[in-house]
């Protein structure tokens, strides 16, 4: 099937390549012509890119993370307003100490799957810690959270299934659910009045409702897991493709993971630091004049609507010292392009007051307020 120019390029190639590859080094006019006229087909998707102001800078940190950090190009250490660094364990020093151990006794990496040989103490201990923080029966680790996500929709689900998901879902739950053969049904975000209403329609189709799944894929550590009944888990061990089929997460990650389950299981404190410095973020900036969405979560969206706004606001933040990025088509609709603020507890009151002063300068500037 020819889907593109492009596509239609790649795939005539590769079968064309396929018996000898030596014919791709052998520099022969077909195919540099084939990829003279893909890399036209490139180059014009890039121009439209940056045309439409979506295009995707990668800041360059030469510091660990933190409230504060080195960022290349600027002389000063810069407030960091954009990472999901939430209750500032990152670079906490039992968390990199932890991580070190576990290096040194268990080296850098498995270089298996989890049934063949990638599976040790340490990865069945952190699962323990997973399932008794959010009280389930028993968790399963995944490389990341896409991947956790990707896992899932297509075990659990068969043809004469149904999923209803949020239209604002993470991209990770939009692309595990793609992979299901389950009939898929959207509501308008957080509407659950709508849900019902799409439960009541088919309510003789489908005899009975049997999960909710709630999913956080901006944690502060790498990895991702599943939790839930010991059934269920058990299936995601035989059957979640991305686990069987992905090298287990390194041992100092699942170390350093481990650490924060404690520091978690030990106090709250944390959690009620970001949850202050949060209501004081939003409540500022509302009162300032800004659009921000959402119900006291710590990443607090200032709506700009416009993509070449909301990256020319970042750009003029960080002028001021405050690392935010705005955020644009794919990674969110169009025409809902923001700022993204994610607070953390580790900023201090001083931190929050210095990065509204500089909201409101350049929202001022920009007449934004």
């Amino acid at each position: 099937m020819v889907f593109s120019h492009m596509t239609s390029w790649l795939g005539t190639i590769s079968l064309r390549l396929m018996p000898s590859v030596s014919v791709w080094n052998s520099g022969c006019r077909s195919c540099s012509s084939a990829w003279a006229a893909t890399r036209t087909i490139l180059d014009q998707e890039l121009k439209v890119i940056k045309n439409a102001g979506t295009w995707k800078e990668e800041r360059i940190i030469t510091s660990r993370q933190g409230a504060l950090i080195d960022v290349e190009g600027k002389t000063e250490k810069v407030l960091n307003f954009c990472a999901n660094n939430y209750l500032g364990l990152s670079s906490h020093p039992a968390v990199v100490e932890a991580g070190k151990k576990a290096l040194d006794k268990y080296g850098a990496g498995l270089s298996s799957v989890r049934f063949i040989c990638g599976t040790q103490d340490l990865h069945k201990e952190l699962e323990r810690k997973v399932a008794k923080f959010h009280d389930r029966e028993d968790a399963i680790l995944y490389a990341s959270c896409f991947d956790a996500n990707a896992g899932l929709f297509e075990v659990l689900l068969a043809p004469e299934d149904a999923v209803i998901s949020d239209e604002l879902n993470h991209a990770s739950i939009i692309d595990g659910i793609r992979l299901c053969k389950a009939q898929k049904l959207r509501y308008q975000h957080r509407n659950m009045k709508e849900t019902y209403v799409i439960w009541q329609k088919n309510t003789k189709q489908w005899s009975l409702l049997t999960n909710v799944m709630l999913q956080d894929s901006l944690a502060e550590l790498e990895g991702g897991y599943t939790t839930g009944k010991k059934e269920l888990i058990d299936l995601l061990r035989q059957r979640s493709r991305p686990y069987l089929f992905s090298n287990t997460l390194p041992p100092p990650v699942v170390a350093c993971a481990s650490k924060v389950f404690d520091i978690l299981l030990d106090n709250f404190s944390l959690t009620e630091k970001v949850t202050k410095n949060t209501q004081k973020f939003r409540s500022e900036m509302k009162a300032a004049g800004f659009n921000i969405i959402g119900d006291d979560h710590p990443i607090c969206p200032v709506m700009l609507g416009d993509a070449h706004l909301a990256s020319i606001f970042a750009n003029e933040m960080l002028e001021r010292g405050i690392y935010v990025i705005g955020f644009s088509f794919p990674v969110v609709p169009k025409g809902k392009a923001r700022i993204r603020v994610q607070i953390s507890a580790a900023h201090s009151e001083q931190d929050i007051d210095k990065t509204v002063d500089a909201f409101i300068s350049v929202g001022k500037k920009l007449k934004v307020i």
